[in-house]
């Protein structure tokens, strides 16, 4: 995935020489990465202050095992070097940063690096670290902070996709509670549709990891070659449907629709479920005339293995709420004021949940996947909910207006160093900005977490035999991976 990346250049400029900075004599450098604020984070009204921790175990295997081996420790010395030092010598002058240093990491043949975390899937409150690192090497005291451009990098979009995707499954929970629909729905009711529309293909691999997280519906693939590759995915780890795009309605052209509607759900797709884009032209006029014209057809259709036979109708433009629920400032009594599930309704009817919900027939569904954002969902289920209507009767495309509008502020992650030693001696540091309103207000010393009823809780200015206690648990240490973890146990602390 991805370029072929040194991993000595995975750096910003600045790292490469604060191994010269720091005081004479360092020997260690101790740091910790922390979401440290939800201020901007795009949840829920009532979120509790609770981010997740994921991607760090793939992170290690591909980047801190894979890359630093194969781009690193297994290529000639010589030519590491050589590359190292034109890269620094051509951008900040030549033998600005010396090599000796980078020539004893090639000679001591792993990365002396101890990572102290949180187990992956946990619920983690703000100002709480993940995660703390230390060098294990007194010679390497430098390595510590200089992989804080990577670690925050690969690490901070997958914990917020993670911490987004909980937040929907806890909508989706909640409503269908609330409705009397199917829980076992609501693993698939979130359908991840963000690949094409986030940071390249790695950025949307690692970003539909996180979606799984929660969620086993979804349209990108290598999300679960990763799952499977450095999470040990088994089962059923990501499924999606055959579906169409607008090119395959306008290639069967406006005139002949309907004779597309009926090749998919007939000639094509039999049986099982078929996702249909319905809005290419007159979104009303597919669920109002094409759906009852093909109401028999529709209902005829046989169940696969797995039982299924739904035609599911997706629109794919217009207000979310308004085409899902009804506009109420459109035409009394028109398909736009009623809304898509009231029309479908209208011509196949359903059943009632055993809350008083209208729940369509099975054979058929929707999904909309165009901006959909955790308030618009919500707002959605709230509509369906005053009409009546199941929250399961909509599956949400959720797509990257949801997992792409956000930064490493969002859940404001930053990996800071909180302890060092010079000389033998232990330096408790911290930073306090007084032209900060606190947020970027740092851990002092050696930590520890703990778990507790409220989550996390930190712990700083500790004793080293303190330290070792807690939550906090190694689980790479000297270029080795000493502790795992599968897709399935992280899915199964989510839903505690």
């Amino acid at each position: 995935m991805g370029i072929r990346i040194n991993p000595l250049h995975a750096i910003d400029f600045y790292k490469a020489d604060h191994r010269r900075q720091y005081p004479e004599g360092t020997e260690y450098v101790y740091s910790n990465l922390t979401p440290r604020s939800a201020r901007l984070a795009p949840v829920l009204d009532d979120f509790d202050g609770r981010v997740v921790f994921f991607g760090l175990q793939g992170f290690i295997k591909h980047f801190l095992i894979e890359t630093w081996n194969d781009e690193f420790f297994k290529q000639p010395k010589d030519k590491v070097l050589a590359a190292y030092k034109r890269r620094m010598d051509a951008s900040l002058g030549e033998g600005a940063v010396p090599v000796d240093h980078i020539a004893a990491l090639h000679d001591l043949g792993y990365l002396p690096l101890k990572i102290k975390a949180l187990p992956e899937g946990s619920r983690v409150n703000v100002k709480v670290p993940m995660l703390t690192l230390v060098n294990t090497h007194p010679d390497f005291f430098w390595l510590t902070n200089y992989i804080e451009t990577v670690m925050s990098a690969e690490l901070w979009k997958s914990c917020t996709t993670a911490s987004i995707a909980y937040e929907y499954k806890r909508l989706l929970t909640q409503y269908a509670q609330d409705t009397g629909a199917p829980l076992d729905f609501v693993s698939l009711q979130g359908h991840d549709f963000s690949c094409r529309g986030m940071s390249g293909i790695y950025d949307s691999t690692q970003s539909a990891v996180g979606h799984l997280t929660s969620f086993i519906g979804t349209d990108a693939v290598s999300a679960i070659d990763y799952a499977e590759q450095y999470y040990n995915a088994t089962g059923v780890v990501g499924v999606s449907v055959p579906a169409t795009e607008h090119s395959v309605m306008c290639m069967g052209t406006q005139d002949d629709e309907l004779s597309t509607f009926r090749r998919l759900v007939t000639d094509l797709y039999p049986s099982g479920i078929v996702s249909i884009v319905s809005d290419t032209w007159d979104f009303w006029q597919v669920l109002t005339v094409f759906a009852k014209e093909l109401k028999q057809t529709i209902l005829n259709r046989q169940p696969n293995a797995l039982g299924l036979a739904k035609v599911v109708f997706r629109p794919d433009s217009g207000d979310p709420v308004k085409i899902i629920c009804g506009d109420p400032e459109a035409p009394e009594g028109s398909p736009a004021y009623k809304g898509a599930v009231e029309c479908l309704w209208e011509v196949f009817g359903g059943t009632m949940t055993d809350k008083g919900f209208r729940q369509l027939h099975e054979r058929v569904g929707l999904i909309y996947g165009d901006s959909i954002t955790l308030s618009r969902a919500q707002a959605i289920l709230a509509g369906l909910k005053a009409k009546g209507y199941a929250s399961s009767n909509l599956v949400f495309g959720i797509g990257s207006f949801t997992y792409q509008y956000n930064t490493r502020d969002s859940f404001g992650f930053a990996m800071k160093a909180t302890w060092g030693q010079v000389k033998g001696v232990g330096r408790e540091l911290f930073k306090d900005p007084i032209t900060d309103s606190g947020t970027k207000k740092s851990a002092k010393g050696l930590l520890r977490v703990e778990a507790n009823q409220n989550g996390f809780e930190l712990h700083d200015q500790q004793t080293a035999e303190q330290e070792k206690q807690g939550a906090l648990d190694v689980v790479f240490e000297n270029g080795r991976l000493v502790k795992e973890v599968s897709l399935d146990e992280i899915r199964t602390l989510l839903s505690v």
